[in-house]
């Protein structure tokens, strides 16, 4: 019998939602349950790519490592999410390392059922293209901020960024970014230094444009801090 939370989190994924109850139900069977604790790391860079992760619970920041020990984050993935599959459809080894935030399960496809499933399910394969666009959309963005914005800019498009993909919405208008967030991951975002987020962090909040609430980012007006990072 297949696993109902491995059931659930499928249909929670992108990747599967266009499938059916009876095949989610099929893939679940084949899928690896997998645990990490906080900064345990669910593969390296260079690894070689044996499995697609689909995020079940928890948090993971997918990063590239310096030689020196420092890191650039390109992404932060929560419940739902999915990674790894670029080294699946080449067969090259991971390009990132991806690290867990908080306490994450995650449940593991192994690379032969996840080529054959791109293979045989056209719905699979057309939101595996439109998952890979969108991310190819969100690097080019990405890499624009790092040369056309200063730090200021940088910050407030990052943060408008995460809410716009991760907060949570209150009655009054606000958006919550929950979840683990540290000024040393936003500093790994944009290329800065933990002390420089710190003191751009007390310049928002001194313009309103973000509160802190029990150390976790609020936003009053999403469309006011994007409009400070053009300014």
């Amino acid at each position: 019998m297949p696993n109902e939370f491995a059931v659930e989190a499928l249909g929670r994924c992108p990747l599967f939602v266009g499938l059916g109850e009876e095949s989610r139900r099929a893939i679940a069977l084949t899928l690896r349950t997998r645990r990490f604790r906080r900064g345990e790391v669910l593969f390296h860079e260079g690894d070689p790519g044996d499995a697609l992760f689909i995020v079940a619970s928890g948090a993971v920041k997918v990063v590239v490592p310096s030689d020196e020990g420092d890191e650039a984050i390109l992404a932060t993935l929560r419940r739902g999410d999915f990674l790894g599959e670029l080294a699946l459809l080449d067969g090259a080894p991971r390009s990132a390392s991806a690290i867990a935030l908080e306490p994450t399960e995650t449940l593991a496809l192994p690379r032969n059922r996840f080529i054959a499933l791109v293979g045989a399910e056209p719905a699979i394969r057309d939101a595996l293209l439109s998952s890979l666009a969108t991310e190819l959309r969100r690097l080019t963005a990405h890499v624009a901020e790092l040369h056309f914005l200063d730090l200021t800019g940088r910050l407030a498009a990052r943060l408008a960024r995460l809410a716009e993909e991760h907060g949570t919405r209150a009655a009054d208008g606000s958006t919550r970014l929950d979840g683990p967030l540290t000024q040393g991951d936003l500093a790994a975002m944009i290329g800065a230094t933990r002390q420089s987020v710190n003191k751009l962090l007390g310049e928002f909040m001194e313009e309103g444009l973000l509160r802190i609430d029990h150390e976790t980012i609020v936003i009053p007006d999403l469309l006011a801090l994007s409009r400070a990072s053009r300014r």
